[in-house]
């Protein structure tokens, strides 16, 4: 890396899907991965590295309801993510009946947090998985959304509703699509760190905490291989 990129803005930039359930098992990596750039002591001079979340877009505007095939298909995919992670899932989630796996308003949802309180996105982003994955919550509801945005960064379900109704949160959430396939993402998690003009693939999907640890500490120190961006 050189001496340029090391000294310039980092970027720890998480592409996912609060409806996407691999993502829901990365949930506690990506908080240890947090947790270890927060206690990181930067050199003089230079500021923390940014964490920012990118909604990716896994199922949006789907208008279909689920039929027994698309059950199976899911369930399938929730039983090996519980498996290999250990996380939460309420199966009852398949006892329901017209249930339309729209992924748009819930991505929708936590980039408006982002915008309103860009310090608890991360949060909202956990606290709309787990009310889905483990609750059997709705997740597509606005009002749902809307609760959930109250209890981690107290916005008034009235300011959440204007604003998610609000056709520029729309284009911002289309835009983080958007974003996501302009970084080549097809699949989640995804997480890339960035060091000014330069960037590193530390997973494309799954992986626990143990196996990236010490990606993560090379790129904290600014020692990590990367390359240029595009």
């Amino acid at each position: 890396m050189s001496e340029t990129a090391q000294n310039s803005h980092r970027e720890l930039i998480y592409v996912a899907d609060p409806m996407c359930s691999w993502c829901w098992g990365f949930a506690p990596v990506i908080k240890a991965i947090a947790r270890l750039i927060a206690a990181h002591q930067p050199a003089p001079g230079l500021a923390k590295p940014g964490l920012t979340p990118i909604m990716g877009g896994l199922r949006p505007l789907t208008r279909k309801a689920m039929n027994d095939d698309d059950k199976a298909s899911i369930r399938h995919h929730w039983e090996e993510v519980a498996k290999r992670s250990g996380q939460p899932f309420d199966m009852t989630f398949f006892e329901r009946d017209g249930f339309v796996y729209d992924t748009e308003p819930a991505c929708r949802a936590v980039c408006l947090v982002r915008r309103l309180a860009p310090g608890l996105s991360f949060d909202y982003l956990e606290r709309v998985q787990r009310a889905f994955y483990a609750e059997g919550s709705d997740v597509t509801d606005p009002d749902i959304l809307a609760a959930l945005a109250f209890d981690v960064a107290g916005i008034e379900p009235d300011e959440f509703r204007t604003a998610f109704n609000d056709v520029a949160i729309v284009y911002e959430t289309a835009g983080d699509f958007h974003a996501a396939r302009q970084l080549g993402v097809s699949g989640y998690p995804t997480v890339i760190l960035q060091s000014g003009q330069e960037l590193a693939l530390l997973t494309q999907g799954y992986q626990p905490f143990d196996a990236l640890e010490d990606a993560v500490e090379q790129w904290l120190s600014g020692t990590l291989e990367t390359q240029k961006a595009g």
